[in-house]
Order: C-alpha cells, then structure tokens, then sequence
C-alpha cells in the first residue's frame, strides 16, 4: 500500500498539468493558474486523507484553483493591465492563432461563464459535475454555457478558422 506521500506524489504528477491548463483557459493568465494550482494543492494536501476518503480528490482541487484564481485575477487586474501594456515575457511559447483568439474571446466572458465552459468543453465534464463544481444548478449551468456559446460564436466567428468555432461553441 502507498503512503500518504505516495499516494499524494501521484496525483499531482497525474493532474496538475490539466489542471494548470484548465486554470489557464479560465483566467488567460500562466502565472496566475500556476499559483492557484500550487496553491490548491498545497490546500489538498492539508486535507488529503479527507479528499481521499471522500473520493476522487480532483474536482475539490479543480474548484478550489478556479476560485483563487479567478480571486486573485479580480485583485489584480490592474497589474495585469500593465502587463499587457509592455508585451508578453519573451519566454513564452508561441501561440497558434486559433488559440490567441479562443483566449481573447474567453476573457471577455464573465468569469462564471468562463469557468462552465472550460469545464464543460474543455474538459467534457458533464453539466451535473459542472454545476455541483461551481456551487449552481443543472439550469444554472445551462444557460451559462447557452450565453457564452451565444458570445463565443458572435466573437470568434470574426476570426475564424471554422473549425475552432464549431468546436467550442458546438455547431458542428
């Protein structure tokens, strides 16, 4: 049987680079989505024997990195700002343009559509798992996800390549 710190090593070399990448989708900020997820981490280590007995430690985690997340992004929008302002870090991998404009156009969601559509299509979770992640109803959820579709298509259809749009906003 693995120890606690086996067991714990495990997970986090399973599901923390989706998890970074899920974090990523919902701020559009790296730096920012690797410090939630640390952070989460750090928290579902504390309580690790509860997660695991309660079952998949996972979307606590998930939830827990959204949220500081998308705390941490409201606190520090301004420095964000100027980020921007002076340019990307040269280090950075470059980006396709498809996903320049799927980031674009996520960030101007409201964060709570944000965070069902990365969820629900980024990460094929069902609407029921959704909805109990993000603290709202199944109906909740739904119209989230109807109105961010709606915006997504109307934004990325400017940008095209057909393909991304039909993908993340579910015309094809």
């Amino acid at each position: 049987m693995p120890t606690r710190s086996e067991d714990f090593d495990a997970f986090y070399t399973a599901t923390a680079k989706r998890l970074v990448a899920t974090v990523y989708a919902v701020t559009g900020d790296l730096a920012e989505a690797e410090d939630a997820v640390q952070e989460a981490y750090v928290r579902a280590w504390q309580r690790w024997e509860r997660l695991t007995r309660e079952g998949d430690p996972l979307p606590w985690v998930r939830t827990v990195a959204v949220r500081l997340a998308i705390s941490t992004w409201r606190r520090t929008r301004n420095r964000l700002l100027a980020q921007l302002r002076h340019g990307p870090d040269t280090d950075v991998p470059a980006l396709s343009a498809d996903r320049v404009a799927l980031i674009d156009a996520l960030r101007e969601l409201p964060p709570r559509q944000r965070q069902v559509v990365v969820l629900h299509h980024l990460l094929d979770l069902p609407v029921e798992q959704v909805a109990r992640e993000v603290g709202a109803s199944n109906g909740a959820v739904r119209t989230r996800l109807s109105r961010a579709r709606r915006t997504l298509g109307e934004r990325l259809a400017d940008t095209r390549p057909r393909r991304l749009t039909e993908r993340v906003v579910g015309h094809g």
